[in-house]
């Protein structure tokens, strides 16, 4: 009996309940950004702590140098904008881990993914572009939102910033699919709106659900 006390301390002071890690990937205008803000407050009604990132994250020094690049206000090498979106989810990398094991559950626009898909479409090594983001914190979930990059360029905005361009979005759609894995599920994102925000809150309760078991941490990409 003594035991069994034991060995159950121990698998709770291992295995303790956190936030979920949920990430939302997808092409320039395929609704992540509108999808995040829906599942926050969807989540914040079923009573669960939950909070929205979104990189990269340009209310920091990194990010507001970033900003810049985006916005076509400045220009740098492309080997050199990586690192800066890299080191921008850096800055956020502690305060992410002490949120999701204080129990707050975080959706993010954008993560890794993103950099590396990217950054290849541009012709940069994939490894190459992989290796900054190596510790950082896996997802529990990614759910790539997915659309052609011609639908998307049919969408509003589309061409506002240096990325939204339709020969160079299909380039990004190939290097995704290199990148999707076992934590991804994908969704159709040329479905109503209403019909994408359900799917995508039916699986991130699962996830959160599994994360509140205990299901631990863990480092992305790792050796």
């Amino acid at each position: 009996m003594e035991g069994r006390k034991l060995n159950c301390s121990m698998e709770g002071n291992i295995n303790e309940s956190r936030g979920a890690l949920v990430v939302l990937e997808g092409l320039d205008r395929s609704g992540k950004s509108s999808q995040c803000t829906r599942l926050v407050s969807y989540l914040e009604g079923q009573g669960i702590n939950a909070e929205l990132l979104r990189f990269p994250d340009r209310t920091t020094s990194v990010g507001q140098m970033i900003s810049a690049y985006l916005t076509n206000t400045s220009q740098l090498d492309d080997h050199t904008i990586h690192l800066l979106f890299s080191a921008n989810r850096w800055e956020k990398r502690s305060l992410m881990e002490t949120k999701l094991k204080s129990g707050t559950t975080l959706i993010v626009d954008r993560y890794s993914y993103s950099g590396v898909a990217f950054s290849s479409a541009k012709g940069l090594n994939f490894e190459w572009c992989k290796a900054p983001e190596i510790g950082l914190l896996a997802p529990d979930l990614v759910a790539y939102l997915d659309i052609s990059p011609e639908k998307a360029a049919e969408r509003g905005g589309y061409g506002d910033e240096r990325y939204e361009k339709l020969e160079f979005q299909k380039k990004v759609a190939q290097s995704y699919k290199v990148l999707h894995d076992h934590s991804w599920k994908v969704v159709d994102a040329c479905q109503p709106i209403e019909d994408v925000e359900k799917q995508l809150q039916e699986m991130v309760l699962d996830c959160v659900t599994e994360c509140r078991k205990g299901r631990p941490l863990s480092p992305l990409w790792s050796i």
